[in-house]
């Protein structure tokens, strides 16, 4: 009798334990049922591309969860900070990080964080493309001229981007590797403050995503010289926006995939009810549809293994553009990244 009680008091602290921390519990279908709100951490600033898209995402998760999904803005280190912040957290479903999916998998490469695409589970939402954009007043009125100028002033011309390893950076540092142009980087916490620096008179050009640039390019405040595709862009209330290809015919484009990260060491129950709300309501998401239609985005949600195939060709792009610029502490190859 007293081995019995013994047991019964354990069961009932363990139970307390587990409501007090918010442990794992699932309903009789076995789909996770989160005990208090759910923390995504976006590692860049606020009004940025992550941001932007993530509190889209983050309003339409609220209601299958059952739960309200917080945003906190935590930037530094290229967005490292914030994503070590969610891989330090414990693994219990209430943390998860957002971003660029190339950006998470060559922090490694860079030697920012000590992490690799095996460490997560990937939950995309939206492909975006970098745009280069000058300040209206500027004199540049095709992607040409402003290469001859790089070309003629070689470091002087300033572009602001959301710093190393952001699209705006990644952006250049590919418009460097075939042109050989040199500029002078100034650098942001974020995508908006690049792009705001810029209609500010504070840099020249900016390299950042179209979602990022949007408002600024409708308003008049930005010109678009090129996309960074193979293909123009059709953004709803500015018009067509020319590919980079017209300039630089053999410039390797690819999708920059966005999403949520999950720790791949979550509770099953966890990654699964995730990812069957991916497959319904994401997927299903007007929210998210008309988002990437204002702004420029792909909407194309994906996870797991599909989502990793989809966005390693821009993965193996940047790092080995950094790798072979001497940018990088790893060769891309010993962290699993192929060479293109």
């Amino acid at each position: 009798m007293k081995r019995l009680s013994v047991l019964i008091v354990l069961l009932i602290a363990f139970s307390i334990t587990a409501w007090a921390n918010g442990s794992v519990e699932s309903d009789d279908s076995g789909m996770w049922k989160p005990t208090k709100p759910i923390t995504i951490i976006v590692p860049w600033g606020a009004g940025g591309s992550t941001d932007q898209v993530t509190r889209v995402v983050a309003g339409e998760l609220e209601g299958p969860l059952g739960q309200k999904v917080v945003i906190v803005n935590q930037p530094g280190a290229s967005g490292s900070v914030g994503s070590k912040g969610a891989l330090d957290a414990p693994h219990d479903g209430y943390t998860w990080t957002s971003g660029a999916a190339a950006d998470l998998g060559a922090y490694k490469v860079k030697g920012l964080l000590d992490t690799t695409w095996d460490d997560w589970e990937l939950f995309l939402n939206v492909a975006n493309v970098s745009v280069i954009a000058v300040n209206a007043d500027t004199p540049y009125q095709d992607f040409g001229d402003l290469l001859d100028a790089m070309k003629a002033n070689p470091g002087k011309i300033p572009v602001a981007t959301a710093g190393q390893l952001s699209a705006g950076h990644n952006a250049m540092e590919a418009i460097v590797k075939y042109t050989k142009v040199k500029y002078k980087h100034v650098t942001y916490d974020g995508g908006n403050p690049a792009v705001i620096a810029t209609v500010a008179g504070e840099a020249e050009v900016t390299s950042q995503l179209a979602v990022e640039e949007a408002d600024m390019l409708k308003g008049g405040k930005l010109r678009a010289l090129a996309v960074l595709d193979d293909k123009p862009l059709m953004l709803k209330g500015y018009g067509e926006i020319p590919a980079i290809t017209d300039w630089i015919p053999e410039f390797q484009a690819a999708p920059n995939y966005f999403g949520i990260w999950v720790p791949a060491d979550a509770p099953a129950e966890v990654l699964e009810t995730f990812g069957e709300i991916w497959d319904t309501t994401i997927r299903d998401s007007q929210k998210l549809k008309d988002y990437a239609a204002e702004r420029g985005a792909v909407f194309n949600p994906s996870w797991g293994e599909e989502a990793k195939e989809r966005a390693m060709p821009y993965l193996q792009i940047i790092a080995w553009n950094y790798y072979e610029g001497g940018t990088a502490v790893l060769a891309p190859d010993t962290v699993g990244i192929p060479k293109p």
